[in-house]
């Protein structure tokens, strides 16, 4: 095994630089589309080993992860069996020909049936878990359904319509809890509202849900437009898999217009280099991979290079803060690629999700 991911990651380090050009309709590179597909596959139907976040009324609520969530019972969590499904669509749309496209189609076959989704919407509404994977995991499940939403493939819009009530309970669930959320969450995990914000804002643009799109715009501006002097130097705490500062920026890149994302920017992170450099924001470094807490640094080198590249992509063309922006990006892109390998369950069951957001431009202006 040890062979293999040295192999491996020679080969996404040799196709680092040309990865992310699905935004230009370009196909992902086959490898690379293949082994993440593949770290998807080994795991959406892999119950154990299983770590749940699970309020229980009764007895009756001791059952194992199939029979409490048949759909996202998978790859350790709720949320990352949800990711894991949106990686495998994700890659269906964009290569459909590809040697594990039937089986991510079988995958997604199974575990979307209408009969899975309405046990998943029963378990949600079940008493004292209306926080459930709020907002990490149902902002994931948001861009599920926009994922498979955005196609029309028959199975496509099969899975779409299956997931339809479980994508109204999440939208719901958001709805009715940010008019009461006084503050944001700003740690570098889960609970983290902008990330959680760019997601759903990405899917309720997709999906014309006004609603929900003016509400995240307004959260947004209220939660973080006066926001200055970000400490960046602070970060990462040691069990970071996103950036609390460039999350935000990535956020707001999304609610605001070039010239006014510029200015809040210079606010907002006013020591960001003008010179083109790479080494102002070192990668994270993991020293232990079979730690399922400390290989959290791996995903924030993916979701950090995503984010820089958003930041750029937001900014006017000619900006001085961009070639920097996009050195650092490449620099944590390269890093982050390489612990991609799956030798490790720890990691291996969700940061392909992260890179296959990466490298096909997924956040980025119409990807």
């Amino acid at each position: 095994m040890r062979v293999i991911s040295v192999v491996l990651a020679a080969l996404l380090l040799t196709t680092s630089g040309n990865l992310s050009d699905a935004a230009d309709g370009s196909p992902v590179d086959p490898a690379l589309a293949d082994r993440f597909a593949g770290l998807a596959l080994s795991c959406v139907h892999r119950e154990y080993p299983n770590k749940i976040a699970h309020v229980m009324s009764g007895d009756g609520d001791a059952q194992p992860p199939r029979e409490l969530t048949p759909a996202f019972f998978g790859c350790y969590d709720w949320h990352s069996s949800v990711h894991g499904h949106w990686l495998l669509a994700r890659l269906l749309r964009l290569r459909p020909e590809a040697p594990f496209a039937h089986d991510a189609r079988r995958a997604l076959g199974r575990s979307l049936s209408a009969d899975n989704v309405a046990a998943e919407v029963r378990y949600l509404e079940g008493e004292g878990r209306v926080s459930f994977e709020r907002p990490y995991g149902l902002a994931w499940l948001l861009q599920l359904a926009a994922e498979v939403g955005e196609t029309d493939d028959p199975d496509a819009r099969a899975w779409s319509a299956a997931l339809d009530p479980l994508e109204r309970l999440a939208a719901e669930r958001i709805s009715d809890w940010l008019p009461k959320l006084t503050r944001p969450i700003r740690v570098g995990e889960h609970s983290q509202t902008a990330f959680a914000f760019g997601l759903i804002l990405d899917w309720a643009r997709t999906a014309g849900q006004q609603e929900v799109e003016r509400l995240i715009l307004a959260r947004s501006r209220d939660y973080y437009l006066a926001d200055r002097d970000c400490p960046l130097g602070y970060e990462p705490s040691g069990h970071d898999f996103l950036s609390p500062c460039l999350a935000e920026a990535d956020l707001m890149r999304r609610v605001l217009g070039p010239t006014e994302f510029a200015v809040w920017l210079e606010a907002f992170l006013p020591s960001l280099p003008t010179d083109g450099s790479s080494d102002w924001l070192e990668p994270g470094i993991v020293l232990d991979p079979t730690d399922p807490k400390l290989a959290h640094l791996d995903g924030l080198n993916l979701s950090r290079a995503w984010m820089l590249e958003g930041m750029a992509a937001g900014l006017p063309a000619g900006d001085a803060r961009i070639p920097a922006l996009r050195a650092a990006a490449g620099v944590h892109r390269e890093a982050g690629l390489r612990s991609v390998t799956g030798e490790h369950y720890e990691g291996g069951h969700w940061l392909g999700t992260f890179a296959v957001y990466l490298v096909t431009a997924r956040g980025l202006p119409n990807p």
